[in-house]
């Protein structure tokens, strides 16, 4: 067993994030490990940019209410314990309700060095995106 040193906090950065983002890396897998593991605090409204993961990611939902869409897909409200899955390559966002802030648990892995990216991040969300009509997972089937 091995007790990890976690480093501090760190901003997100304005070409990735819009709004004040916060996150904790909890862990990041050395070979032959692969596994990202991110605590990540938005405050009311703040939202990544568009992005994908080469492996895909899971968003686990600790508090709040996130704001979840990709491409061409619904905006999808969820709530504290919904988990949501993004295929490899597929391109979305997440973030804050423009009321409260949310707290989300994101599990990715690297892909390693010979297979492409990690993340590819893309434009920002437009205001229409983040403001568009959702369904919430309260009601969603």
């Amino acid at each position: 067993m091995e007790l990890l040193k976690q480093p501090p906090t760190g901003k997100g950065p304005a070409e990735w994030f819009a709004g004040d983002v916060w996150f904790d890396v909890v862990y990041r897998g050395e070979e032959p490990s692969r596994a990202r593991a991110n605590m990540v605090k938005f405050a009311p409204g703040a939202r990544t940019a568009w992005h994908s993961h080469g492996l895909g990611q899971t968003l686990y939902i600790v508090e709040g209410i996130a704001l979840i869409q990709s491409r061409g897909g619904e905006l999808l409200e969820a709530h504290p314990g919904d988990v949501v899955h993004t295929p490899p390559g597929e391109e979305h966002w997440h973030g804050a309700a423009p009321d409260q802030f949310m707290i989300h648990l994101a599990l990715w892995e690297n892909p390693g060095p010979d297979a492409g990216p990690e993340n590819t991040w893309l434009e920002h969300v437009t205001d229409n995106d983040y403001n568009g009509p959702r369904v919430s997972t309260r009601t969603h089937p």
